[in-house]
């Protein structure tokens, strides 16, 4: 099973936390202490981003293998 040269789903993972980084620090900025809560929102979000992209790799990794072990049974 060879890798793709460009996974785009840790292309997404990086993308959404590095905006999340950048969102949180903007609101610190503008905002100061009244930007607490969105910040906390913000962080949520991103750990839903990164739950959701692991699960999405962990579903093609096991159709992946189903798939593999399927063709090795045929073989």
């Amino acid at each position: 099973m060879a890798r793709p040269a460009f996974d785009t789903l840790r292309a997404l993972a990086i993308a959404s936390q590095a905006l999340g980084f950048i969102l949180i620090i903007t609101l610190e900025t503008v905002m100061g202490d009244a930007a607490r809560p969105w910040q906390g929102w913000t962080l949520a979000a991103m750990v839903v981003a990164a739950l959701g992209i692991a699960l999405v790799r962990l579903y093609r990794r096991n159709k992946a293998r189903k798939a593999w072990a399927r063709q090795r049974s045929d073989d």
